[in-house]
């Protein structure tokens, strides 16, 4: 059983940070290092969409264009765990955050259907 666990999220003010943090279990899940992971968000009322992506060295990153140059994902092999740091945060970037596992290599895959295990997802609101 794939596990994947988001933590860190809350309420905080517009121009606040967040840190989510990401961790991954599993005795099937082999080895996290080999995986390019994510990062989705979903409103209510709305689509989930992409965030922000890691390759499994983390040397190669992808964020969508709403988040670019706020946000920053970032991973820790050793610790199986990976990262979203959200600074100036907007009201509009209230949802529920999820972390997922690539099916595919390229930190350019956005659709939800290229990712196969899910965590539970963390709260963020941010409030005006």
């Amino acid at each position: 059983q794939v596990q994947l666990v988001e933590s860190g999220g809350g309420l905080v003010q517009a121009g606040g940070s967040l840190r989510l943090s990401c961790a991954a279990s599993s005795r099937t899940f082999t080895i996290f290092s080999l995986y390019t992971m994510g990062w989705f968000r979903q409103a209510p009322g709305k689509e989930r969409e992409f965030v922000a992506a890691i390759n499994s060295r983390g040397d190669d990153t992808h964020h969508a264009d709403s988040v670019k140059g706020r946000f920053t994902v970032s991973r820790d092999n050793a610790k199986n765990t990976m990262y979203l740091q959200m600074n100036s945060l907007k009201p509009e970037d209230t949802a529920v955050y999820y972390c997922a596992r690539s099916k595919k290599g390229a930190v350019t895959r956005v659709s939800p259907d290229d990712y196969d295990y899910w965590g539970q997802g963390t709260q963020v609101t941010v409030s005006s």
